[in-house]
């Protein structure tokens, strides 16, 4: 067995038995473009040799992506057939687990119409609302991982001539992300999930009312929900079984108050979004609401993200992550959200969790609403800590307390 098959298979046994967590007779699904499928290959075994019953894999290519964006009509394009829908939500409810492998190129739809992409956004949340609901209430199991194309590598590493040599080192680079170089890759999991937990059980036992945010570019205040709770790595799906949702993942998170957020904020990593690169944006806030906003690039993507329903223009999560950590330090631009915003502290425009509220997943959508837990058909992530950040929390009585300094944790 060559280098690569090895470290395909470590990799493999980390998604299926550390994010996934496949049981015994349980379904997988599977989301992958054909730039993934030598790790596809190995996922779906070792998915089968854990117990799986059915390992559905849903193919897709970028090329025949890009070309359907740039041909199809704004109608043709945006149209969700039911039948996909109805397959999906088949799966939903006989206890699927979602396994997404990302390749595609961060700006892989970039000059598509904005119009086009907004209103795919736009009806494919409103026909996968069952999904939605599954996924952000852990009723399904799923997890999110990733494997480099040619065209994503070389935006990482420009300078890397070779395309295959270019993949190599974006690969590696992925692979040292979710702790696949180390001699226990499950032990070495086990630990770091440790060391997050213990960071939520000081944020919930301190019970915030809000968090402020100071940097350059960024004065902002963002108000907490009564009751709120913050979540570390693993969550627990309906059934018990433990799974990762994302591979890797660096932070502790939690619901923001859908009504109370002012103040403005400056992106400190490029988003990229539908295939499209946002950068240098800065967004004010007036109640919980978006405002203005302004933008060097995509400002019409943003647009279209912003416009996308009420909800699209409030915060649903807060997520905190210091800048001294393993992405971060690596001080390499992944242009991918899972990996971006896993250097950097992040909120997220659209829906929250339920889960991050205390009785959430019971809750209706008037009650989350009453809880101030905001509710959308998107949640876009987008990166603002950097060095310079401090953040403080504050209690009920006015009281201060240093949650980060320069970037990173201050307790």
């Amino acid at each position: 067995m060559n280098n690569f098959e090895e470290k395909l298979n470590k990799y493999a046994e980390v998604i299926v038995k550390i994010g996934a967590n496949v049981q015994k007779g349980q379904k997988v699904w599977v989301n992958c473009t054909t730039d993934s499928l030598p790790l596809v290959y190995k996922v779906t075994e070792l998915a089968y040799k854990e117990g799986a019953s059915d390992v559905h894999v849903k193919l897709t290519d970028d090329k025949l992506s890009r070309l359907h964006a740039e041909y199809q009509s704004k109608e043709v394009y945006s149209y969700i057939p039911q039948w996909a829908i109805d397959e999906r939500n088949d799966y939903l409810d006989n206890n699927v687990v979602f396994i997404h492998i990302l390749s595609s190129s961060p700006n892989l739809f970039a000059g598509i119409d904005p119009a086009k992409l907004g209103a795919l956004a736009k009806n494919a949340g409103e026909a996968y609302k069952h999904y939605r609901t599954c996924i952000m209430t852990d009723v399904n199991s799923w997890t999110i991982a990733s494997y480099p194309s040619a065209d994503w590598a070389k935006l990482v590493f420009p300078d890397e001539i070779d395309a295959d040599a270019a993949q190599e080192k974006l690969l590696d680079a992925i692979l040292k992300t979710v702790r696949v170089d180390k001699a226990d890759p499950v032990k070495a999991w086990e630990e770091h999930r440790q060391n997050l937990t213990e960071k939520a059980e000081f944020l919930n036992s301190k019970n915030f009312v809000a968090l402020h945010y100071t940097s350059k570019g960024t004065d902002l205040t963002v108000g907490l929900p009564k009751n709120h709770i913050w979540v570390a790595a693993g969550s627990v799906n309906a059934k018990g079984a433990d799974f990762l949702p994302n591979m890797p993942t660096e932070e502790v998170f939690t619901a923001g108050d859908r009504d109370r957020v002012d103040g403005y904020v400056s992106n400190k990593k490029p988003l990229s979004y539908q295939g499209n690169i946002i950068d240098n944006f800065k967004l004010t806030f007036k109640d919980g609401k978006v405002v203005d906003f302004e933008a060097e690039q995509g400002y019409e993507i943003l647009k279209q993200l912003l416009d996308t329903d009420e909800g699209s223009r409030r915060i649903g999560e807060v997520a905190l992550v210091p800048n001294d950590s393993p992405i971060s330090n690596s001080g390499l631009l992944y242009y991918q959200t899972l990996f971006d915003e896993n250097a950097s502290n992040h909120l997220a425009l659209g829906a929250a969790y339920p889960t991050n509220v205390k009785n959430g997943t019971k809750m209706t959508e008037d009650e989350l609403k009453e809880a101030h837990i905001n509710q959308s058909i998107s949640h876009v992530d987008f990166m603002i800590g950097d060095s310079e950040m401090d953040i403080d929390g504050i209690l009920e009585d006015g009281t201060r307390i240093p949650v980060f300094r320069k970037g990173n944790w201050a307790f």
